[in-house]
């Protein structure tokens, strides 16, 4: 039986800030991972942290203030809001960013403009500033090590501020490309997974993998400690001074999705690591819920034949987040009926209330399934999934000559669309969508055709053939309920008493931001700050 003074569940970003945070408050800290790969959802993630008043915001000269992110989020609340969650989260935000730059572990650079998601709240920051990116990190520098991390195999050489997706062309000159390529220089969440290892590592913080936590341990009312199963045998791992559940969300597992959220959701984003396992052990520990109906909605295309691998996911079914395809121009999106129910330019999260929308009358969810519908025009000048402006149209792409053969391939009423291919075209003539007013906000012209001006950024007609359209499903990049948390990571029991002994951070937890998601990074800036706050506190408890 080992005794260490903090044990950490779960090698993704917010567990291994933990780790580093508990080492660097003087604690001997171990970290466990079921699987045999690093890094979760945030190593397949683009990796943007959102934090308000950060520092490399303050070192920009862009005004912000903790009153400006607190009154953001308040603007936002549909009830879901604790306030001493939320306060610590934009309190310590700023410290955590500045104390895993120090420590070596990440190294982040501004979005410029990304903006906020919600420009018409107080607060909200239009030109951007809460939302960072992450240096380019050379995976040579973890040894064997990099070939744990999460999907390692998909190379991403550049950062995020480099492409479409941050704002970028998309183009690095061929041979900086390929230095890059030479030195296995990675950006996204791939270089904030390597740098958090690297810290890690450094540190003699060695990760356990394929350790499956069986059971909390006990003495009185305090956690003591873990039973894992590894190569076989059953373990036992004390902890002199706490245990912190960071395990991720539970989008994979069905049993949990069918009890707790809203509504439908058949295609996560996330890899399928993310089963509850941490949930059921706050659970079974007594712990107090919250969030549960939650999650990181987004809406995902799932690729035919594109499995996540069997060897370490067993072949699980892929989906990829919707983010340019649906508010670049000749594109819109339609339901069942051929027609329009949202503005297709709107930010991922707040999408999925669309798709969620609910029909008394028919009993049903009229906006599922859906229909990305474009053509030729789009075809030559944007992307779908994989496929790159200028190459051929994939099989798994609907194709027909006339909106009427369209509307058959896809199963919707053929009148409807042409009709609402038409209203949508006029108003792209008009310049304003009086429907949904798409091309009305600064975020909507972020993922558009910023060649182009105005509302002709995300506004164009759909008039020449052929046709197309991809079905779009509903997502997660990850649920955000679970066991209810202080200020100080500590997780509570039904009477709203911390739990003596557990901690926990990132997508295990209830969000601190609640179901807002407030920006670009709006999941990794609450994971990494809990983790930061879960170590410090764990590794000060009983010293």
């Amino acid at each position: 039986m080992e005794h260490v003074d903090v044990i950490v569940l779960g090698c993704g970003p917010a567990g291994m800030t933990a780790a580093i945070a508990a080492h660097e408050a003087g604690a001997k800290v171990e970290l466990i991972e079921r699987f045999d790969r690093i890094g979760g959802t945030g190593a397949v993630s683009g990796g943007v942290i959102w934090v308000a008043d950060n520092p490399r915001q303050r070192a920009a000269g862009l005004e912000d203030s903790r009153e400006e992110a607190l009154a953001y989020f308040r603007s936002l609340d549909h009830g879901d809001l604790v306030d001493e969650t939320l306060e610590a989260f934009v309190d310590q935000g700023p410290k955590a960013l500045d104390f895993l730059e120090q420590a070596g572990a990440l190294k982040v650079a501004l979005l410029d403009g990304y903006p906020d998601y919600y420009l018409d709240r107080p607060g909200a920051k239009a030109k951007g500033g809460r939302a960072l990116d992450h240096d380019l990190f050379s995976l040579d520098e973890l040894g064997d090590w990099a070939g744990r991390i999460t999907a390692i195999e998909e190379a991403k050489p550049m950062m995020l501020r480099e492409t479409p997706l941050g704002g970028g062309t998309g183009v690095v000159p061929p041979e900086e490309l390929a230095r890059r390529m030479a030195n296995n220089e990675r950006g996204f969440g791939q270089a904030m997974v390597g740098r958090l290892l690297k810290a890690c590592l450094d540190r003699g913080i060695e990760p356990h993998l394929n350790a499956k936590t069986r059971r909390l341990l006990r003495d009185g009312g305090r956690i003591t400690g873990i039973e894992i199963v590894r190569e076989g045998r059953n373990l036992k791992l004390m902890a002199q001074r706490g245990v912190i559940v960071a395990t991720g969300g539970f989008e994979w597992d069905r049993e949990m999705r069918q009890a707790f959220l809203r509504g439908p959701m058949d295609a996560p984003a996330s890899p399928p690591t993310a089963r509850g396992e941490g949930l059921a052990l706050a659970m079974a520990a007594g712990a107090k819920l919250g969030n549960m109906t939650q999650g990181w909605w987004a809406p995902t295309l799932v690729i035919p034949d594109n499995p996540w691998p069997q060897s370490q996911f067993g072949g699980e079914q892929r989906a990829v987040p919707v983010l340019i395809e649906r508010t670049v121009p000749h594109s819109l999106m339609v339901n069942r009926a051929g027609k329009r129910f949202c503005n297709e330019a709107a930010n991922y999260s707040a999408l999925a209330g669309a798709f969620h929308q609910f029909d008394a009358q028919s009993y049903d969810y009229p906006n599922l399934p859906a229909w990305l519908v474009f053509d030729a025009n789009y075809v030559e000048r944007y992307p779908i999934g994989p496929r790159l402006p200028g190459q051929p149209v994939l099989d798994w792409v609907a194709r027909a000559d006339s909106l009427k053969d369209l509307a058959g391939e896809i199963g919707v009423d053929a009148v409807s669309l042409r009709g609402t291919v038409e209203r949508f075209n006029r108003h792209c003539d008009a310049g304003h969508d009086p429907d949904f007013e798409r091309g009305t906000s600064a975020y909507d012209h972020f993922y558009g055709d910023r060649s182009r001006e105005g509302a002709a950024v995300t506004l164009g007609k759909l008039e020449r053939a052929p046709f197309y359209a991809v079905e779009i499903r509903m997502g997660v990049l990850g649920t955000n309920g679970g066991p209810r948390t202080d200020g100080e990571a500590r997780i509570l029991g039904h009477d709203g008493e911390p739990i003596p002994g557990l901690y926990g951070a990132g997508n295990a937890i209830a969000c601190p931001t609640g179901g807002i998601y407030a920006g670009a990074g709006g999941t990794l800036g609450p994971a990494l700050t809990f983790g930061y706050i879960a170590g410090r506190s764990a590794a000060r408890a009983n010293a």
